[in-house]
C-alpha cells in the first residue's frame, strides 16, 4: 500500500519545486501523511550537498509546524477523529503514546522525533493530553531537527552509496538514536538531576 506513495515522493525530489514539496511533505507527515520526509531529503542532499543544511532546516521547521497542527487536532478536535484513529493501524501506537506522555513528557516528544513510528501519533496524543506547548515545541525541534540533520549529514559524508541504502537504514538509525537518548535521559534522571 505504501510503496506507490514512497515512489511518488521519491520522484518529487528531482522536481524544480522540490524544496516546496519537501516542506509540504514534512508538514503533512507530522499531522496526517504516512511517508516520512527522509525519502526526499536524502536524494535532495545528494544532488546538492552544499544545500544539505538548508534542506534539513526546512524539514525541521515544516515538521515542527505540522506537529503543532497535529497537537491542535488532538487538543481541539480529538472527538472528531477518535473513531477513525482507534480503527486505524495506528491505534496501538497511539495508546502506548498516551500512557508514556504521563511519565516522560518532553523526553518522549524528543524521542518520538527520531523514531520510525509516525510522528502524527505523538503530536495528536500530546494535544489530547494537553501537554504544555513550550516543552512540546522544544522537544519537537530537538527530536525532528536531530533526525533530519543526521540524515543530511550522513548523505553529505557518505554520498550516493549511502543515499541508496538510506531506505534500509533509516529505521535502524532512528532506533539507535532513540536508545542513546533514552539511556542519557535515564542516566540524567537516576543521578538525581531529573528528580
Amino acid at each position: 500500500m505504501f510503496r506507490p506513495l514512497y515512489d511518488k515522493v521519491l520522484s518529487w525530489s528531482a522536481h524544480r519545486h522540490a524544496p516546496a514539496y519537501l516542506g509540504a511533505l514534512s508538514f503533512a507527515e507530522s499531522s496526517f501523511f504516512p511517508v516520512p520526509p527522509d525519502v526526499m531529503l536524502g536524494p535532495m542532499c545528494l544532488a546538492r550537498p552544499q544545500r544539505a543544511w538548508y534542506y534539513a532546516t526546512l524539514c525541521t521547521l515544516a515538521s515542527v509546524a505540522g506537529g503543532i497542527a497535529g497537537y491542535l487536532v488532538g487538543r481541539l478536535a480529538f472527538e472528531a477523529i477518535e473513531g477513525w484513529l482507534m480503527a486505524s493501524s495506528w491505534a496501538p501506537a497511539f495508546e502506548r503514546a498516551v500512557s508514556a506522555f504521563d511519565t516522560w513528557g518532553f523526553w518522549y516528544v524528543l524521542l518520538a522525533g527520531f523514531s520510525p513510528i509516525p510522528y502524527k501519533v505523538f503530536t495528536i496524543s500530546a494535544g489530547m493530553l494537553q501537554m504544555p506547548v513550550l516543552p512540546f515545541v522544544l522537544g519537537s525541534i530537538v527530536g525532528r531537527g536531530g533526525r533530519f540533520f543526521l540524515v543530511a549529514g550522513l548523505i553529505r559524508l557518505g554520498g550516493e552509496k549511502l543515499a541508496v541504502r538510506l531506505r534500509d537504514w533509516v529505521d535502524w538509525i532512528g532506533w539507535a538514536t532513540v536508545a542513546l537518548v533514552a539511556i542519557g535521559a535515564l542516566a540524567w534522571h537516576f543521578t538525581g538531576q531529573g528528580a
